[in-house]
């Protein structure tokens, strides 16, 4: 699944209960794909496992991550045992131990870093999800493959210019996605938002470049180890490349971002005067800190007891704002484990679930997640600095169901900041009943993302074409 913006939510789930009748496997009877989804709150995964033999006759298994783009990752230990099936990866600690109760139904449990979840699967492949949004060419404009070359990073990105139709140069507008590792569609549980966007963009008049990140997709680069900044890098590259092509009016080329992508955006337009626009879908406009902890509370306030959530949030903060500063990798992991460790020992018989997602087992998940390159600068990262330097026209835009990055909370701050800029030449909307990729959504989780047929709101997708042609008239 997308990162977006990281929630710490680690929830520790009862196993289900195996069935009593045993039946019997027979190794040929599992053989192919077998579906299920793995459930916690505010969150859901669905996992595919295939099961084969091996040229030694033995079981073998592969597994895919739909949302998270991962597919045939190897099983190194799988075998059958009466009428169970066991499937363990040792090196991320991870098994699955589940038994045959019907010809097309294991019932069993998932575990992971001394974690257990519920997993039932189904004989098959996942069920064909429609995406009626996803655009099917010919299409009535061109595109280009295009390169671009990030000369101080010493890597090529890979992607996609899309041009109307009719001669002359037209206005443009650079796409910058959210964050993780993401291709130029931004392609997340089978939605291609951004190939939705630039399709509509395309044929509003607008030419549109959508580039993969650093290390997916056609492009080059590593982004293990890479932050926000190292982005902004590749974007100001995208910038300066789409400045010099000849269909393109290089007075009229904007930047549009989405969550981590709308930072990157501001970042951008706040060093190049001569940016047109700006379109801020999503973007963050406060502390790192100040948004996990916002986002946390958003995702599990329907989870958690009143003061167990504030409990929980007030250790998270605590991590959070260690892992921001500048204290050495190891002091501060130490910091951030003993703060877990002091937390875990507070608690009292009434804070049931909070002693379960505070377990030992994920300690170290919690520590590894902080921890991180990408982690420790977003926390640390303030976007109302390069908010305040935006002179040029500017729509900032949140879904009200957006659980990633509170609607209310941000816009104001980022009206804040533009004000402070001078700027009155700037647009604030919140779309009701949008979530954080701006799909008309039920509650905003984002289990919800792939079970909705929508890829992007029509009246998102409206209101910024409809203001991009606006300011560019």
């Amino acid at each position: 699944m997308i990162r977006l913006f990281l929630s710490l939510c680690l929830i520790l789930f009862s196993t289900v209960a195996a069935v009593a009748q045993q039946i019997q496997i027979v190794p040929a009877q599992v053989y192919g794909p077998w579906h299920g989804t793995l459930e916690a709150p505010g969150t859901r995964v669905t996992l595919v496992f295939r099961l084969s033999s091996s040229e030694s006759g033995e079981l073998a298994a592969t597994m895919d991550i739909p949302g998270q783009s991962v597919k045939g990752m190897a099983i190194p230990e799988a075998g059958l045992k009466q009428d169970s099936l066991y499937l363990r990866i040792p090196a991320g600690g991870i098994a699955f131990a589940g038994k045959l109760t019907g010809t097309g139904t294991i019932n069993g449990s998932w575990k992971q870093s001394g974690m257990s979840f519920p997993l039932a699967l189904t004989k098959g492949e996942v069920p064909v999800v429609r995406r009626p949004q996803m655009p099917v060419p010919p299409y009535p404009y061109q595109e280009q493959e295009v390169t671009v070359e990030n000369k101080a990073a010493g890597i090529t990105l890979a992607g996609t210019l899309s041009i109307p139709t009719g001669k002359g140069k037209h206005p443009a507008v650079i796409l910058f996605t959210g964050s993780g590792k993401q291709d130029r569609d931004m392609t997340l549980l089978e939605h291609k938002p951004f190939l939705v966007l630039a399709d509509h963009l395309t044929r509003q008049g607008f030419a549109v470049l959508r580039l993969d990140d650093r290390g997916a997709g056609k492009s080059g680069g590593n982004a293990t180890m890479a932050t926000t900044q190292d982005f902004v890098s590749d974007a100001q590259a995208a910038y300066t490349y789409l400045k010099t092509h000849q269909a393109v009016n290089l007075e009229k080329i904007g930047l549009l971002g989405i969550s981590e992508g709308a930072l990157i955006a501001s970042s951008v337009a706040a060093t190049n005067k001569d940016v047109a626009f700006v379109v801020l879908m999503a973007g963050s406009a406060g502390p790192g800190v100040d948004l996990l902890v916002s986002q946390n509370e958003a995702i599990l306030k329907s989870q958690l007891q009143a003061d167990e959530l504030q409990k929980y949030l007030k250790l998270r903060r605590a991590q959070f704002e260690v892992a921001a500063s500048n204290t050495e990798m190891f002091e501060a992991s130490q910091k951030i484990r003993a703060l877990e460790q002091e937390a875990r020992a507070s608690l009292t018989d009434k804070d049931k679930q909070l002693a379960i997602m505070l377990s030992p087992q994920a300690e170290n998940a919690v520590v590894a997640q902080i921890m991180t390159p990408w982690m420790r600068y977003f926390l640390a990262y303030d976007p109302a600095p390069a908010l305040q330097q935006l002179k040029m026209p500017v729509l900032a835009l949140n879904g009200s169901k957006d659980l990633q990055v509170p609607a209310a909370a941000n816009l104001v701050a980022t009206e804040k900041a533009l004000k402070a800029a001078g700027n009155k030449r700037y647009t604030i909307k919140e779309l009701p009943g949008l979530n954080h990729i701006f799909q008309t959504a039920d509650t905003g989780q984002v289990h919800e993302y792939g079970t909705i047929e929508e890829t992007m709101a029509p009246v998102a997708l409206e209101t910024i074409s409809t203001w991009m042609k606006g300011v560019m008239k």
